[in-house]
């Protein structure tokens, strides 16, 4: 039976500490947001025997795509990002790297673009849905079956992204954690930065953005 033994792994990467996610089973994984430190997730992933299946984006913004084309080089696996940010790995306007006091960020193009709904990467299944005011594509990774999403920067424990880079909207973000606590309250959140936290304790204690 698939996904019963599958394993979220989270690495904090770079000067922003962001969530990096390696979702592994079977000796294979997919990696979330690779925002820095190539060297260490590939590592973790030569020390766990995994075998990297694809990347997944979250968004695109400076810090969640570091590491994304040493990755892309080593394993010569796809990148999935949303089609209305597919231009912005490889401009440091639109990623944002050029407005922090950091070296301007450049990856190659994202080939590979999400659909909303289902997804199916060999024995991972999980949904996409849209989840904008961050940026204009982000999105979030739905896992039923381990009752947990990946929300990049839309949601955070006690928090909620910030809306004053390119494209950002507060109210279109709050929309979108309206559609997460649609979410049963015992899903676990696992967000870009921060530690984990849960549908029901934002809805009772997020100051932001009640039910």
């Amino acid at each position: 039976m698939e996904d019963i033994n599958m394993e979220f792994t989270r690495l904090t990467l770079g000067q922003l500490q962001t969530n990096g996610y390696i979702i592994s089973e079977n000796g294979q994984a997919v990696l979330v947001d690779p925002g820095a430190e190539a060297d260490r997730i590939i590592h973790f992933l030569t020390e766990q025997d995994l075998t990297p299946l694809a990347i997944l984006l979250t968004h695109a913004h400076f810090d969640h795509i570091g590491a994304v084309d040493a990755l892309r080089s080593q394993y010569r696996i796809p990148v999935y990002v949303h089609p209305a940010e597919r231009k912005w790995l490889m401009d440091p306007k639109l990623n944002s790297s050029s407005y922090f006091p950091l070296k301007d960020i450049k990856v190659k193009p994202a080939y590979a673009t999400f659909e909303l709904g289902k997804m199916k990467i060999a024995d991972f299944t999980f949904e996409v849905i849209h989840t904008p005011g961050h940026s204009p594509g982000g999105v979030t990774f739905v896992f039923e079956k381990q009752s947990s999403l990946i929300s990049g920067d839309c949601l955070f424990r006690g928090g909620i992204g910030r809306t004053d880079l390119i494209g950002g909207d507060q109210q279109t973000l709050l929309e979108s954690i309206r559609k997460l606590y649609q979410f049963p309250d015992h899903y676990n959140v696992l967000s870009g930065h921060g530690p984990k936290t849960t549908i029901g304790y934002e809805k009772k204690y997020n100051p932001f953005i009640k039910e």
